[in-house]
């Protein structure tokens, strides 16, 4: 199998690998001792196990991997049934004989020695570049993930959240012709198997939102009574109204005649101009709806991303596409990545606030069940023509 890389020095890769446990080890610093285990949600994990999984992860595929496709035993006794993402059941991860904090450190330690040593001895082309790349980008989304269980749980901000301020109530459009894109990735990168293979795709003439949609303006789809009237709801989108008994976005609560907005664990008044987050598939769509829009396919998306004024990166933005494989699809050596999600969950583009900047560029595909609000999700309209 070809495994393609960003064609990272062993030095520069162990250096990035380096930065990422530093950062994850800062962010677990700072999380109160109760949250090691925290409450159990079927949105979050329980710190104490996703350290241990993103270790495990990262010796399971960098050192354990073998070139027959075999698996060499882990250096903790049990690792899989512990650490297995694909094999350990969500529910049952804070009842684990999962290792202690300090157990969990010289874990760590040891699998990175190893991983380093390994580097630096391996040849150009060898499968460990690629597997270690795999990792890094594994473990910068699991940072993402703790900053989300952070927010969902009202504990302090882990470090300074920048976020524009500057977004217009009402973003100009830009006006694309139809035409022709290449989505998916060659072999000349890292990529990730759900962006295999490169195809065109024709597309008709459309219009879409330079700026993703604002506080300000979604403001007015609360105001209006928009979670109160079901026009614009998908059907999905009503009962999940009808089951959770929403009435206005996660995160938000009026004090008086205006609205807050909580940044983990602090109440601010809501600014107009910050981008809006935290929303959901339904919510996304009905809120288009409501402007008479939709929002744009991921290939809509991608293309309008070429344009200079395009502006991205303030939160994953929802896309109208269920998440599905490209033509010609096959699951890399990490099976579970993609496939396991597919049609169940909707496609995302963009990137938010808490992502890595080597995981925000356009043709990345994330993916998200539709009813999530915790990840730092927003939109951009669409409309048909020009």
């Amino acid at each position: 199998m070809n495994f393609p890389t960003s064609g990272f020095s062993a030095a520069r890769l162990v250096s990035l690998l380096r930065e990422a446990r530093t950062d994850l080890d800062a962010f677990a610093a700072r999380l109160p001792e109760q949250a090691w285990l925290g409450p159990r949600a079927s949105i979050i994990n329980p710190p104490l196990w996703e350290y241990g999984h993103v270790v495990w992860f990262q010796e399971r595929w960098c050192l354990r991997q073998q070139a027959d496709g075999t698996v060499a035993p882990s250096r903790v006794k049990h690792a899989d049934a512990l650490y297995d993402s694909s094999q350990v059941a969500h529910d049952t991860r804070w009842d684990l004989a999962l290792l202690d904090k300090s157990a969990l450190r010289d874990y760590a330690t040891g699998v990175f020695e190893d991983v380093e040593s390994k580097l630096s001895h391996a040849a150009p082309g060898d499968p460990v570049f690629y597997f270690a790349e795999l990792a890094l980008y594994h473990e910068h989304m699991h940072r993402e993930a703790w900053w989300m269980l952070a927010q969902y749980l009202g504990y302090p901000s882990p470090a300074g959240l920048a976020l524009p301020a500057d977004l217009p109530r009402h973003s100009p459009r830009l006006a694309i012709s139809a035409g022709t894109i290449e989505l998916g990735a060659d072999n000349s990168r890292f990529r990730f198997d759900n962006e295999k293979a490169r195809h065109t795709l024709d597309f008709p003439a459309f219009a879409i939102d330079l700026q993703p949609v604002s506080q300000g303006a979604f403001l007015e789809f609360v105001e209006a009574g928009g979670y109160a009237g079901l026009n614009g709801w998908s059907e999905e989108g009503q009962a999940w109204l009808f089951q959770t008994g929403a009435c206005h976005p996660l995160y938000w609560r009026r004090q008086g005649n205006s609205w807050q907005v909580r940044r983990f664990d602090r109440w601010q008044p809501l600014a107009p101009g910050e981008p809006m987050l935290h929303l959901n598939f339904y919510e996304a769509e009905a809120y288009a709806a409501w402007r008479g829009a939709r929002l744009p396919s991921a290939a809509e998306w991608q293309r309008a991303s070429q344009e200079q004024d395009f502006r991205w990166g303030h939160g994953w933005e929802w896309c109208a596409d269920a998440f599905a494989p490209y033509p010609g699809f096959s699951p890399d050596p990490y099976r579970d990545y993609s496939a396991p999600w597919f049609h169940n969950h909707w496609e995302l583009r963009g990137g938010s606030p808490v992502t890595h900047p080597l995981l925000k560029r356009a043709g990345f595909r994330n993916f998200y069940l539709p009813e999530r609000r915790d990840p730092f999700t927003g939109l951009r309209l669409a409309w048909d023509g020009v």
